[in-house]
């Protein structure tokens, strides 16, 4: 084994109190600790009371005083606008009805008036179908004026045809009594009552 010489390094004394460096540097931060903390702890509870006392003093309570009485009038006038736009459609409903009642009642009571002559013609080329149909139209009661072949476009159907607006109550009944279903008014038609049995008519 290598013995090296002894040197300055070597001479540590056995009894020391000094036990390092860094002990001197953490006894004089602990005192600096305290300043802090005091703060923080005032501040904690300067916190406390402004949020559990400064309610209960009515700090808040004047401005929440406003906050509620604006809604009030907004339900004021609402209220008031609802009255009038019911009340306008309600006048609107009923005048409607008066003005379709009254056109209505005046064809229904206007009578047949079988006094007025009704020209009866045969469209279908059938032998002896005007005469037929003149029959029956007589045999109701009507009036007959003319009673031959029918000399004007050629009908597809059996057509009555009326040339007033006042002769349509009769047109209609003689439709019904023939059993014809086409009513035309035609102011070109120089009698005021025409039927025309037209094809297929039985």
């Amino acid at each position: 084994m290598t013995k090296y010489a002894k040197d300055e390094f070597d001479q540590v004394p056995q009894n020391t109190s000094r036990q390092g460096v860094h002990r001197d540097a953490q006894e004089t931060t602990r005192p600096t600790l305290w300043p802090v903390l005091t703060v923080g702890a005032v501040a904690l509870v300067l916190g406390l009371v402004a949020f559990l006392v400064l309610p209960n003093l009515g700090v808040v309570a004047p401005n929440a005083a406003p906050s509620v009485s604006t809604p009030a009038p907004q339900q004021t006038g609402s209220s008031p606008s609802a009255a009038p736009s019911e009340s306008s459609s309600a006048p609107s409903a009923s005048s409607e009805p008066t003005p379709s009642e009254s056109p209505s009642a005046t064809p229904s009571s206007a009578p047949v008036d079988k006094s007025i002559p009704v020209a009866v013609y045969n469209g279908a080329g059938t032998a002896g179908l005007a005469g037929r149909v003149a029959g029956l139209v007589e045999a109701d009661g009507w009036t007959l004026s003319t009673v031959g072949n029918w000399g004007g476009l050629p009908q597809q159907t059996s057509v009555i045809f009326y040339n007033a607006p006042e002769q349509k109550v009769n047109a209609e009944a003689l439709g019904t009594l023939l059993g014809i279903q086409t009513i035309l008014e035609s102011p070109e038609v120089q009698q005021q009552l025409v039927v025309v049995a037209g094809p297929g008519y039985q």
